[in-house]
């Protein structure tokens, strides 16, 4: 098997015990990237020779007998949402191309602590808002699986370089389902921690109360080394938990699901509006699967997860709107219109006008409208009290049960383009996973089959309380290890070749 198709947990051993050197297996991601990186564009920016050096670097680290991590020498792409101080950080957006940050995101620094070695960094909905990739100023990041399909989004490009064997890891961001949706969607695994369990420093933000990172790999394994990697406590983030990191990678390594009560999330699903039946009949398959390996599977209600999506789609705007407010064309990025002849106001205007793209327009509009005066209560004050009783339906499924599940999204990957235009059918994307980010505990997609319609990636969501990040991994391996036994290998091995 050639060094671009093991896992990240293989590629670490074999790195440590001198079977291969770091900067072997950079250079063989990066030749993978020159060959499908033209159909594909994950990527925003990738350097070469930066990510051989940080290889190089590694691999002197180790010659000089320094005990290193289990994911050192490992490549990783990194979501261009994240601060990075030797590569531009643009979020997708016009408004800050080239923008080279003159500091890390804590993300960033720990993934540099770890040895692992950055490719560059990928392509996002601009500012991470989005449910397909195709909002982004630098254009569309494509589907693996079909190359006129959307690979998920806000972390598209993330999903897109682990499906594609560009990268066996990667970063994402998880507001209302920009991790899960894209691992659903290009068939691997995609994790959204509990809320706080990862640090938002350096994180440019779109959602401050919603916004986590979270790892994607292409085994669940993997996705728990990573998630260890770079999570736990952060002072420079106020809203940091200062608490132990759940055990994920022992938890990842067990997957014994013997006696653990699962939930199926009855609002989601079975005959409801808008399920493709191939998505539906993968989720029953899994379900089924679940109770054979020993899980008591029970339907439990969550009613208030019906007014999700739009409770969410009042507070995310809000926040944006807010945050954004930054980005004022005085002190960094895009200045447009400065001839010494307007005002500072003007330049502002004509900056934002040509910078913005026109999802983003729309999210800061839609927010700046629920927070002003007169309507305030009626609709930020109101979602969030929706948002309370989300959070109270998932304490009262967790008296019941260990995890709930459902499918990670309603749909496959849908064509670049037939959605565009619609934005309600965009946001329908997120229906399933928006939940989890309103009530900020832990959720994970994994891949569970191919719809027969379109033969395309199904996921499977898995969500657990608040600090249960390792019952997502302990679920996920145990739906991994039987799919594997039952298919001959992972899903991906199906996927058509680039």
């Amino acid at each position: 098997m050639s060094l671009i198709r093991k896992t990240a947990a293989d590629l670490g051993a074999m790195i440590a015990s001198g079977e291969v050197s770091a900067v072997e297996v950079a250079q063989a991601h990066l030749d993978r990237m020159a060959e499908v990186e033209p159909k594909i564009n994950a990527f925003l920016h990738i350097d070469a020779e930066t990510t051989l050096e940080q290889a190089r670097v590694v691999d002197a680290r180790r010659a000089a007998g320094e005990q290193l991590g289990p994911l050192a020498g490992v490549p990783i792409a990194h979501k261009d949402v994240f601060t990075t101080s030797d590569m531009p950080t643009t979020a997708g957006s016009r408004i800050l191309e080239g923008w080279r940050p003159p500091y890390d995101a804590t993300v960033t620094r720990r993934l540099r602590e770890a040895g692992l070695v950055i490719l560059g960094k990928t392509n996002l909905d601009e500012f991470a808002m989005g449910s397909s990739t195709e909002n982004s100023a630098y254009g569309p990041t494509r589907n693996p699986w079909d190359l006129s399909r959307i690979p998920g989004g806000s972390s598209g490009g993330s999903s897109a370089s682990v499906a594609a064997y560009e990268a066996p890891l990667s970063t994402g961001t998880d507001t209302g389902g920009s991790i899960r949706q894209p691992a659903a969607v290009t068939g691997i695994v995609g994790m959204k921690p509990t809320y706080g369990g990862s640090s938002r420093y350096g994180l440019i933000a779109f959602a401050s109360s919603l916004d986590t990172p979270g790892p994607f790999a292409r085994t669940v394994l993997d996705a728990a080394l990573l998630h260890e990697a770079f999570s736990g406590h952060d002072v420079m983030d106020s809203t940091s938990v200062d608490a132990p990191v759940p055990s994920v990678v022992e938890a990842a390594r067990n997957g014994d699901v013997a006696g653990l009560r699962v939930g199926v999330v009855r609002e989601f699903g079975g005959q409801a509006e808008g399920y493709q039946p191939g998505v539906l009949a993968r989720f029953q398959e899994s379900v089924e699967l679940l109770e054979s390996l020993g899980a008591k599977v029970v339907e439990v209600s969550c009613p208030s997860f019906t007014t999700a999506l739009p409770a969410y789609y009042l507070i995310a705007p809000s926040e944006c709107s807010s945050n954004l407010a930054r980005f004022d064309a005085m002190r960094y990025g895009l200045r447009v219109g400065d001839d010494g002849t307007r005002s500072a106001e003007e330049v502002m205007a004509l900056t934002r006008a040509q910078g913005f793209g026109p999802e983003v327009k729309r999210r800061i509009i839609l927010g700046t409208y629920a927070l002003s005066s007169g309507y305030y209560d009626a609709y930020y004050g109101q979602a969030q009290k929706v948002r309370t009783l989300i959070a109270r339906d998932f304490e009262a499924a967790f008296q019941q049960v260990d995890v709930l599940i459902s499918p990670t999204t309603p749909t496959t990957a849908f064509p670049i383009g037939e959605r565009a235009d619609d934005p309600m059918a965009m946001y329908l994307a997120d229906l399933c996973t928006i939940p989890s980010n309103l009530a900020g505990n832990a959720a994970i997609s994994v891949p569970c089959g191919l719809a027969d319609e379109d033969g395309l990636p199904v996921g499977l969501q898995i969500m657990a309380p608040v600090l249960g990040d390792d019952r997502c991994y302990r679920v996920g391996a145990a739906v991994e290890q039987a799919l594997r036994d039952r298919w001959g290998g992972d899903l991906l091995s199906r996927a058509p070749e680039l």
